[in-house]
């Protein structure tokens, strides 16, 4: 059991490169030892009294000669299956005519006007994603964003491995689901194999800014970017305050052993540390996936670990393919991004507000992003009204609005004002509804029910 080098020539034949095969055999290896990754309660002690952004405010923003040492880049490899999409998630339209990678695109062009830094985006695209986004951003091409020579860092695949055998899967029936992406841990083989570390590093730029593309609140902030300048740090994480919908998400901690910054998710959790891993009140802060490295840095680490970070491996159990549960069970190895901040000596986190991790996983999030709670500004910048004090409505749907198409037929209602709002069955919303506190809208009909405008506030709507 365990043969890596039938890995190694399918993933060459390929045209992986010799940094994600590296990788690639590192989690292998550690699937064989049975490691679990498990961090016990009784190995870490709480993050506590980070710096916080407010802490920053006499901290003078980063200047233009900073600046055109920053690279922007964007996780963007992931299609938008859970909402119905078929293609890139970042394609999904926020406002008429405008979608997530309009946004990005606007964010740098807006620094580039207004710092007269040439500040550079990168997209690391997946083989699913780089065809339908290319050809979006041919639109910016008198601005230099749509050749992928200057746009695009390529995500590595990984093989999944049979379950039962430990060697690759084999699905003759769809070649393709033999594959799987290795986690956005692969931000750094990427960086490396696809010879990005090298030219960015060659024309000048260290710092790179990292965030999820879904993750409308992470712009690159010049006040960040001048604190983790002067602090001479390798790695930065930002992190915000956990809430009770956060526990079941990944918290940062401090390695009792060394006292190095880890990230723990839920998956190294051990089952009996569970109640630990969720109180809020112990591990208050979590990971918001927007991170900064320093790039020069990250190429001597990479040296030190003999070209591969030591991030720890993440084993999910599957079938290969993810729509028939019979199918052959496979092992998929990931790694995360942010596990990073444990390799580093010297590693930081800074506090920041909830405003600056703003993602979209649901339709629910979607809704609301569409509505008058959120301000889309021609700088690409989106953000909670200001009346709304950085607290977003808490949209809940029933399963029939799972899909983007079904909130396209819904409406958008006026949530400026709304605290929650609660939707279940089939309804629509007119031109001129205005939800205000906690609503609750709850049809069992099968018919489409059309709600009047008007204003509702903190009622139940029943059939």
């Amino acid at each position: 059991m365990g043969n890596f080098a039938a890995f190694e020539q399918k993933m060459t034949a390929a045209g992986m490169g010799d940094a994600a095969i590296r990788a690639f055999r590192r989690n292998y290896e550690s699937l064989l030892r049975n490691e679990s990754g498990m961090i016990p309660e009784d190995q870490i002690a709480p993050a506590e009294n980070l710096t916080t952004l407010h802490d920053l405010s006499s901290t003078p923003p980063a200047d233009a000669a900073l600046l055109a040492q920053a690279v922007v880049v964007k996780l963007n490899g992931g299609l938008g299956t859970g909402m119905g999409l078929q293609g890139p998630k970042s394609l999904l339209a926020v406002r008429e005519g405008v979608n997530f990678l309009d946004l990005m695109v606007r964010q740098i062009l807006d620094l580039r006007k207004t710092s007269g830094a040439p500040v550079r985006l990168l997209l690391m695209n997946s083989f699913s994603t780089s065809g339908d986004t290319l050809a979006h951003l041919q639109k910016y091409r008198a601005d230099g964003l749509a050749e992928a020579s200057e746009v695009e860092l390529m995500q590595n695949q990984i093989p999944k491995i049979d379950a039962s055998t430990l060697e690759p899967a084999v699905w003759p029936a769809d070649p393709d689901l033999e594959w799987c992406p290795p986690g956005h841990g692969d931000l750094y083989p990427a960086l490396v194999g696809s010879g990005w570390l090298d030219r960015l590093l060659a024309e000048g730029v260290r710092y790179a800014f990292v965030s999820n593309s879904d993750n409308l609140g992470a712009i690159l902030d010049p006040v960040i970017l001048r604190h983790f300048a002067d602090s001479g740090a390798p790695f930065l994480m930002e992190c915000t305050r956990r809430t009770a919908a956060d526990r079941k998400g990944g918290h940062l901690a401090a390695r009792k052993a060394d006292g190095r910054l880890l990230l723990r998710e839920v998956a190294q959790c051990p089952e009996a540390d569970l109640d630990a891993f969720q109180d809020i009140d112990r591990h208050s802060y979590f990971n918001t996936n927007n991170l900064w490295l320093r790039l020069d840095l990250l190429k001597e680490q990479l040296a030190a670990d003999h070209g591969v970070l030591p991030l720890p491996m993440i084993r999910n159990n599957k079938t290969i393919d993810p729509r028939d549960k019979k199918s052959t069970p496979v092992i998929q190895l990931e790694s995360a991004m942010g596990a990073a901040i444990e390799c580093f000596d010297g590693s930081v986190a800074i506090d920041v507000p909830r405003s600056r991790f703003a993602p979209v996983k649901t339709t629910g999030d979607l809704l609301a992003l569409r509505s008058d709670a959120y301000e889309v500004l021609d700088n690409g910048q989106v953000r909670l009204h200001a009346s709304r004090g950085g607290k977003p409505p808490v949209i809940s749907l029933s399963d029939e609005y799972k899909l983007v198409d079904s909130i396209d037929g819904l409406g958008v209602p006026g949530l400026i004002a709304c605290d929650s709002l609660e939707i279940r069955g089939p309804v629509r919303f007119s031109a001129g509804v205005v939800i205000e506190g906690a609503v609750k809208i709850d049809y069992a009909d099968s018919e489409t029910k059309v709600i009047p405008a008007g204003t509702y506030r903190d009622q139940t709507l029943k059939s």
